[in-house]
């Protein structure tokens, strides 16, 4: 029986020698080039690109044959290049979509494939689901067999106007001006030659870790969390660095660890940049997060009166409302931000070299800057954990979802929120979000509350509540 194909909010991923094979992989890539010869029949062209992991060479070159035989000509990256480098070039070359190898943070067994659509946004559902039908089709002997004339390969760099936008938008001159000593942790990822060739070229100080290729990620997964920074935290002490920046596999995800060590969640790191953003640039449009992400960002929001979308999880939610201007910026708490002008697609590079302006504009630490904004409009205390449920106790949770609960642990529930799973809102301003995941018997519990005391009670009341 062969294995299903299905893309979920990054596309499709699978463990290599097990589901993710070049059987699979040619199945997918078959979908896609069907997919797009159908919307576009003649002189379709497609990016077709990669991260550092375990034989991304040859699934490109293989992609790149799979194309070709459907009359699109692939435009070929050589090299592993960040997700949103990919995302700026298809709209910068009106291309008519990206085929990327990459299974972003999952650990270095796995692979996987994201396709962005012309306008550099993540695949939306209603593209995934006629990709899926595509390769069903294939897999039925239902697909026609394409009498397209082979296209031509060709050789595309995105990194180069990439960088380029990058020093448009931020302001490289006062990080070099500020003095500022940065430490950039790439994880083997992506982003190596990204992030700090582009401040070094500004004259800024620039260290590096892990600034090789290692298909094993250093044998975990290339996440930038807060316990496998131990390296770029050593490298700022030896430095005296006052910032560190990170990217995770595809350099889609950021991590940033303060001048002191500390660790900053992304949840806070999205909402001190909505602030900046508001400050430096006077950008009032609005803001959007997921639902499972800070209510700092609503207190930001009311404070500076801009306008609050509060979307499903899913960066492609955010992306749309960057295209259509709605937004200053728009972040998820699994580390995935974009702004106003920029590519509707996650930007860990963007991310790390924004936090550089604002310590060097502020002329204060990002604790100082999160200090600062918890005395204005009060202190926000979010987490986030995974329960593993068996199929007795998954079986009933899910049923339970679908009540409204009045009361929860003591608790009176003030608003039910379903935009993408159970969030209940409590009369004291904490919340508590559950997601079931699509893809293993997971449950994502978000928690937040206004106090540490609060949180922890809140946390354990959330867990409680799963397996009661």
């Amino acid at each position: 029986m062969l294995a299903q194909i299905k893309f979920g909010t990054s596309g499709w991923r699978a463990v290599m020698a097990e589901e993710f094979t070049f059987a699979t992989v040619r199945r997918a890539v078959g979908g896609i080039a069907r997919y797009v010869a159908s919307q576009k029949p003649q002189g379709a062209r497609v990016i077709v690109g990669r991260d550092p992991r375990f034989l991304g060479e040859t699934f490109c070159a293989m992609a790149a044959e799979i194309l070709s035989g459907h009359g699109i000509t692939p435009l070929v990256v050589a090299d592993a290049a960040p997700t949103p480098a990919f995302a700026h070039a298809v709209t910068q070359i009106k291309a008519d979509g990206v085929i990327n190898f990459t299974a972003s943070h999952n650990p270095p067994e796995y692979n996987g494939i994201k396709f962005s659509t012309p306008d550099g946004c993540p695949a939306l559902p209603e593209v995934t689901k006629k990709i899926e039908a595509e390769i069903l089709a294939g897999d039925q002997g239902k697909a026609a067999p394409s009498s397209a004339q082979p296209a031509k390969p060709e050789s595309i760099d995105p990194k180069p106007s990439y960088l380029k936008r990058l020093g448009e938008i931020i302001d490289l001159a006062a990080i070099r001006k500020a003095g500022l000593r940065v430490v950039f942790d790439p994880m083997w990822g992506a982003a190596r030659g990204y992030s700090d060739e582009l401040l070094r070229s500004a004259g800024v100080e620039v260290a590096t870790v892990h600034d090789y290729r290692d298909v094993l990620f250093g044998g975990h997964a290339p996440e930038p969390d807060d316990h496998l920074l131990e390296a770029l935290r050593q490298k700022m002490r030896e430095t005296g660095a006052q910032i560190g920046i990170a990217t995770d596999g595809d350099a889609d995800r950021f991590g940033i660890v303060d001048a002191d060590g500390t660790f900053l969640q992304p949840n806070y790191v999205i909402a001190l940049l909505f602030d900046y953003l508001v400050e430096s640039r006077g950008w009032k449009n609005g803001v959007a997060k997921s639902v499972a992400t800070t209510n700092l960002i609503n207190a930001l929001a009311a404070a500076h009166k801009v306008e609050l979308h509060e979307t499903p999880v899913g960066f492609k939610y955010i992306g749309e409302l960057i295209m259509q201007d709605k937004i200053a910026i728009g972040g998820e708490e699994s580390a995935g931000l974009s702004i106003r002008h920029h590519v509707p697609e996650k930007d860990g590079v963007l991310a790390g070299l924004l936090c550089c302006e604002a310590v060097a504009k502020r002329g204060k630490s990002l604790g100082e800057q999160l200090k600062a904004v918890s005395n204005q409009v009060g202190s926000y205390f979010p987490r986030r954990e995974n329960f593993r449920l068996t199929p007795e106790v998954k079986a009933k949770f899910t049923e339970k979802l679908r009540q409204d609960p009045r009361e929860f642990c003591g608790h009176g529930v003030s608003q039910v929120v379903r935009t993408d799973g159970l969030k209940l809102l409590f009369k004291d301003g904490s919340w508590v979000c559950y997601r079931l995941s699509g893809t293993e018997p997971v449950v994502r519990v978000y928690t937040e509350a206004r106090s540490e005391e609060g949180l922890e009670k809140l946390s354990t009341a959330a867990k409680h509540w799963i397996f009661a």
